[in-house]
């Protein structure tokens, strides 16, 4: 609910206690609470505890449990105030000011002997020091070591490691520990090497080491900066301001900067957030459940009124207390418990404001208050995210196949090496180094295989798509929100503050029957409003107390300053300036330009009896003042239509020429009885208001000679119900329009949802018509939809509403309740709901809502509690960014994905062929090597891929279901074909590149050194040394070339969709660019200097091009996948997309026009259920997928004319409030129907389209944002046009026709 819809807030609050009213003259800042007189100069106790007289625990004892008692013998609220220095009606003081200096012209300079004082020499670093900070102690953040520990406890990395280390030590034995005989070697100018031959064996021992210790090092730098990055947004997260008393004046602080001795203001809809103990109040009650398990209310009073309490239910127990025999068979009184249960004294951190407003002292703060002690011992670590866990099971399932693969690797590589046994057996070192070998070949391959990198890319996304966020004022207080937000199909919106500027100003109202004001115009400009006719004889605001009696002038500044919390204050650039309500603010300002008293004025001169705080249900607020001896005033003011249901009389503000003859005549003023048809008059003054887009606020009093009034019965909290005295009887002084623009953009923002397939719904609690304006304005009000009042939707029964909310776009007048049972409704038929509030009881429907956004600025703590995502602007603009960041995240991961599995399938089926078919069972790329590879793919991939900013082509699409799955049609088909590419190119490099590259024949050089050696085997030697040399180029250039392919494939996988521009946004990608730019580089380094470690050879600039281009094959490849239809594999793309799972998603949607601006009324939404046959249809250009689902412009056309005909002819068509009678109606008007609707173009669509002319063409203006009002609600296939209800029927023409 909007805030400030009417301005919950509290009045002003002077509190009063023990039935005695305290008005204070002394408040620099009147809306302080002033606390009640506590015993003069109470002593603190003494103590150890240096200026205090309390340690933290002892205050502690207070609250766990809650203990009274313990407040009696720490001496009581005077006691506890002294000992923590704290002033109750001032608050504590800032260094540079003084309290006893801080009061304002009108104030006097009281003599706080009465009150503790607030010692000077108790600095705030004193407090802090004895009592800690209001903030938790942080968590110790694991260091860089211990997520690299963490790290290596993966088992395939242990694993590794030890077939490492075993490496290292044969290969130290066999340089080292073994006799080897002289090889004949030559270099690569063929010149013989009489030298021994390097010991070089443990050298890939030692790479494998290092190539896991960089793995392990790079996954733990990203994991520290992660926590870190996220640690700063749970700071962000948690902090908020509260309002405080500080010198004397309400400012607004920080939660963490909040002290043992503040006195803080409470108020519905806070989060209570440090213990303290009741100063005074009005009706306060607190939601204790979370902390206490108590599910009722608990009333917080002053300790002395729960004394009084305590002593009266104590004396009631004696008195009806039974007799029971004792031990000694004598009858006593049974000792009863006097515990009074659902009212104490103090206010537990943790807890919720449900009603009421109050005053309290802090006395516990961060780890010593009860939240926070609760806090501590609830510690656990992060959860995944819904898409994190969904990943993690894809990484379980791709590491599960890839060890199959390598096992069987492993066990076809070890029977042909011991098959070989049968003609040699070789050294037993050979036999254990080979057998090492393989299993590092092996380990290698599950390495690569297991995408321990998907989670990864998961956690850069969401990491860099909240940090942006945040720049775009969002907020995000639970990362799954994230995700979810860019399949979002529905948008419930609040309009104060979301769709509009929350910058209220009166621009116009009248007082009494006739005399109405508008806003000054400027100098030179027409004032449109005072063209209309309702304000032909309105006088502009500077006038309007020149045209008033004072006597009414000084009752609505009395009204309006009274009846409100709103208060003044310096901003930060020093300008003084109301904080509050926005209404408030708004009503304030104008009493003010008008020229009314000071408020403070007027509110200390009017001291609070008893106030009732806003309430959505109620959509008002009463305040009640002592106006003298014998004479109290009820204030009132909300809902226009609402107050005025209320009013039995209505001010008649007479000129001299235009007396009203009336005993209640009280000079130019007087009093006339509300009666229907002054009723009617008041009615359109607000329907002109409203239909201008104003909000309207109505405003009245009622008088009273006692408080509580004669003949009320109180409540069962001894209160006076407010129904009792608040809802009749009342006086209407006038009304107000207040003008809240709409924000820039919002028109566009809401044209790019609904061109992304989401449907933005308004939900708000002003009037059917001012709703309808700004809707309309806004574009979320388009021909063919739906407007209903709150409680009509509410009355509907779930089949009713079920027809209606398909094309519900706005539901004015509505509760928070209301906004519950339409979230509740809408997922039930499967929408992905987003839902915006900022109210408390807004809470039930955030927290149902898939994603729930609360208002950082209007917002209650509890909606912020209830939210997954605060916006920090209040702008609806900026859900429209959560939805690209969310559709950005999800494409990230996709993205990944599609690189990482065309790596695996490649990467494995390779080792898997080159090694069985190799003859010494040795693989095409070394462990090493595949290494780099799994480093390039894990985790410099992911850095690349996870962090493209959005664009806005992402709202060029649809929606993706529940039922989506991760890879996509269009994304195998990308793998395959990619996979296909580079396992084509790897195998026919390395078993025909020698053919192919010229290197089986020999060259003259080759015979020239032949010639001249004097080895006499140089003819062979040379020609395998040459062999070798070329055998090694050719590896290497495998190894080059695909790790090229992977590096373009990377370029190649920006893209998800069949688009052919791969390129767009990587130049706004620094990220990217570095990443890629870091990966060509290092390749470079391990093939020209990798030596033995890398298994390299040098290549030359022939070899280097060739591997760079059949690298860039990648990326023509990709075109001609992407050119390939995804139609041409027929059931298949369905089959894998799982676009026929049935899994109760009513809601799709279809393809919204582009950029083209073709009208609004074009972008709704249309619901797509199956394909159905003989629903309506229309016209031949119906895209697939939606026969039968166009509203068709012929049956609108045709039911505005019949309510016409109805409206002109009255008789038979006018009494259809009578059920039983509805079908005949419908009977009697379906020739008219047919008729109008076939001469328009309409023809049923029995599976084939109408045949294409002008006239049969899709009006799409005038098509539904949800046609499910006809034919099967599940997608069952059956079709059969289903009518609405009466009751909904009806609801639909109302509501349309207003």
């Amino acid at each position: 609910m909007d805030k400030s819809e009417l301005e919950s807030a509290p009045a002003d609050l002077r509190i009063h206690t023990n039935d005695k009213i305290e008005n204070s003259s002394n408040q620099s800042e009147p809306s302080t609470a002033v606390a009640p007189h506590y015993t003069p100069n109470a002593d603190p106790r003494p103590n150890n505890n240096g200026p205090f007289s309390f340690t933290p625990n002892e205050l502690m004892d207070l609250y766990d449990p809650k203990a009274p008692e313990k407040l009696d013998e720490y001496g009581g609220i005077p006691c506890i105030l002294a000992g923590l220095h704290a002033n109750p009606t001032k608050g504590l003081s800032t260094p540079n000011k003084s309290l006893a200096t801080v009061v304002t012209s009108d104030e006097k300079v009281v003599d706080d002997h009465h009150q503790p004082a607030a010692d000077q020499s108790v600095t705030f670093e004193d407090r802090e020091q004895h009592f800690g900070r209001n903030v938790l102690p942080k968590r110790k953040p694991k260091s860089i070591f211990e997520l690299m520990w963490m790290a290596l406890q993966e088992k395939i990395l242990i694993l590794l490691l030890i077939a490492a280390v075993v490496s290292i030590a044969l290969g130290i034995y066999e340089d080292y520990g073994m006799k080897h005989e002289p090889k004949v070697r030559y270099n690569r100018d063929y010149q013989r090497i009489d030298n021994s031959e390097a010991k070089i064996a443990w050298v890939e021992g030692v790479a494998i080491l290092f190539a896991v210790m960089i793995v392990v090092f790079v996954g733990s730098i990203n994991d520290y900066q992660k926590e870190a990055q996220f640690r700063k947004l749970n700071a962000k997260k948690e902090d908020r301001e509260v309002k405080a008393l500080r010198n004397g004046e309400t400012v607004l602080i920080s939660v963490f900067d909040i002290l043992v001795g503040d006195v803080l203001h409470l108020e519905p809809g806070d989060v209570i957030s440090a213990d303290g103990i009741f100063l005074g109040g009005h009706n306060l009650k607190c939601d204790e459940s979370a902390m206490t398990g108590e599910s009722d209310a608990v009333k917080k009073v002053t300790h002395e009124e729960y004394k009084k309490l305590e002593e009266a239910e104590h004396a009631s127990a004696l008195e009806h207390a039974p007799l029971h025999t004792n031990h000694e068979g004598i009858e006593v009184v049974k000792d009863q418990s006097h515990a009074l249960h659902g009212v104490d004294p103090f206010v537990i951190s943790g807890s919720k404001v449900l009603e009421g407003v109050g005053l309290y002292v802090v006395t516990g703060v961060g780890e010593n208050s009860f939240h926070g002690r609760t806090m501590m011992s609830l510690r656990t670590e992060a959860e995944d995210t819904p898409l994190q866990a969904k990943l993690n099971k894809l990484a379980e399932q791709i590491a599960k196949l890839g060890s199959l693969a390598a096992l069987l690797m492993l066990i076809v590589l070890l029977i042909r090496f011991f098959v070989g046994f049968k003609d040699n057996v070789p050294a037993t070192n050979e036999i254990i180094s080979k057998v090492v070998g393989i299993i590092i070949a092996c380990v290698t391959v599950v390495v690569v295989a297991v995408p321990e990198g998907l989670p990864l890319a998961v956690t850069l996304a969401l990491a860099f798509a909240t940090t942006r966020m945040l720049k775009d004022n969002n907020l995000v207080r639970v990362l799954a929100a994230c995700e979810t937000m860019g399949n979002a199909t529905t948008i419930c919106s609040d309009k104060t503050g979301t769709l509009t500027q929350n910058r209220m100003t009166i621009v116009a109202g009248t007082l009494g029957l006739k005399t109405r004001f508008v806003a000054d115009s400027a100098e030179g400009d027409i004032n449109t409003r005072a063209s209309s006719a309702i304000n032909k004889n309105a006088v502009a605001i500077s006038q309007l107390v020149g045209s008033i009696p004072a006597s009414v002038t000084q009752l609505m500044h009395e009204a309006i300053a009274v009846n409100s919390s709103a208060f003044e204050s310096e901003d930060d650039k020093g300008n003084l300036s109301f904080i509050g309500s926005k209404t408030e603010v708004a009503m304030l300002d104008f009493s003010k330009k008008i020229g009314g008293a000071d408020y403070r004025v007027l509110r200390d001169a009017s001291p609070i009896v008893h106030l009732y705080p806003f309430s959505s249900e109620r959509k008002s607020m009463a305040t009640i003042v002592q106006m003298g001896p014998n004479k109290f005033r009820l204030h009132a003011k909300g809902a226009s239509e609402i107050i005025m249901k209320r009013c039995d009389k209505v001010l008649q503000i007479s000129s001299p020429a235009d007396q009203t003859s009336s005993p209640e005549k009280d000079g130019e003023v007087s009093q006339l009885e509300l009666n229907g048809e002054l009723q009617t008059q008041i009615h359109k003054t607000i329907i002109s208001y409203a239909t201008q887009s104003l909000r309207t606020i109505g405003i009245a009093y009622r008088d009273f000679e006692s408080w509580p009034p004669a003949h009320v019965q109180l409540n069962a909290d001894g209160e006076v119900p407010f129904s009792a005295v608040a809802e009749d009887g009342l006086t209407l002084i006038g009304v107000v329009g207040i003008e809240d623009p709409l924000r820039d953009g919002v028109p566009e923002a809401v044209l790019a949802c609904q061109r992304a397939g989401v449907f933005v719904r308004m939900v708000t609690g002003d009037n059917i018509l001012t709703a309808k304006s700004i809707a309309t304005q806004c574009g979320i009000y388009t021909q063919g939809g739906i407007i209903m009042e709150g409680p009509k939707f509410r009355a509907l029964s779930e089949e009713e509403m079920d027809a209606v909310i398909p094309r519900l776009q706005v539901l004015a007048r509505s509760s928070p309740e209301d906004k519950k049972i339409l979230v509740g409704r809408l997922k039930a038929q499967g929408e992905i709901v987003a839902v915006t509030g900022d109210g408390t009881n807004d809470g039930p429907a955030l927290k149902m809502s898939d994603v729930g956004f609360s208002m950082g600025i209007a917002g209650t703590e509890v909606a912020k509690e209830a939210s997954a995502i605060i916006l920090m602007d209040d702008n609806f603009s900026s859900i429209v960014k959560a939805i690209l960041w969310g559709r950005a995240v999800n494409d990230a991961v996709k993205k990944f994905l599609q690189f990482q599995l065309t790596v695996n399938v490649t990467a494995v089926v390779l080792t898997l062929v080159t090694a069985m078919v190799s003859d010494d069972q040795t693989p095409v790329m070394s462990a090493v090597q595949l290494l780099w590879v799994n480093l390039i793919m894990d985790t410099l991939a992911a850095l690349a891929l996870a962090t493209d900013a959005p664009t806005m082509d992402l709202l060029d699409r649809q929606p993706d279901a529940r039922t989506a799955p991760l890879i996509t049609f269009t994304m195998w088909k990308m793998i395959l074909g990619q996979s296909v590419l580079q396992l084509v190119i790897v195998f026919v490099l390395e078993y025909a590149g020698k053919s192919i590259l010229g290197y089986n024949a020999y060259p003259a050089e080759v015979f020239n050194a032949i010639a001249v050696s004097n080895d006499p085997d140089a003819d062979t030697n040379i020609k395998a040394a040459y062999d070798g040399f070329k055998k090694q180029e050719i590896s290497t250039m495998v190894f080059n070339t695909f790790v090229f392919l992977q590096i373009f494939n990377e370029v190649n996988c920006r893209r998800l969709d069949n688009r052919l521009n791969v390129f767009a946004g990587a130049l706004q990608n620094r990220y990217f660019q570095v990443i890629f730019v870091i990966m060509v580089v290092f390749q470079i380094v391990i093939v020209e200097v990798g030596g033995e470690a890398f298994k390299t050879e040098r290549i030359d600039g022939t070899q280097w091009a060739i591997c760079i281009v059949l690298g860039f094959l990648s990326l023509p490849c990709g075109v001609i996948i992407r050119l390939i239809p995804d139609e041409c594999f027929g059931g298949l793309k369905d089959w894998v997309n799982n676009s026929h799972a049935k899994d109760g998603r009513l809601p799709a949607f279809d393809t919204y026009p582009g950029k083209q601006d073709v009208g609004r009324a074009n972008s709704i939404p249309t619901s797509i259920t199956s394909n159905r046959t003989n629903s309506i249809s229309s016209g031949s250009n119906v895209s697939p997928g939606r026969e039968g689902l166009v509203w068709n412009s012929a049956i609108t056309k045709a039911r505005s004319e019949l309510s016409v005909f109805k409206s002109i002819r009255g008789g038979r068509l006018s009494t259809d409030s009578e059920r039983s009678n509805n079908a005949i109606h419908a009977a009697a008007v379906v020739p008219s129907l047919v008729a109008t609707s076939v001469g328009a173009g309409w023809a049923p669509n029995r599976g084939r389209s109408t045949p294409g002319n002008s006239s049969s063409q899709v009006n799409l203006s005038n098509s539904s944002p949800r046609n499910s009002m006809t034919g099967s609600r599940r997608g069952t296939g059956q079709s059969m046009v289903r009518p609405a209800t009466p009751l909904a029927s009806n609801a639909v023409n109302t509501s349309t026709s207003s």
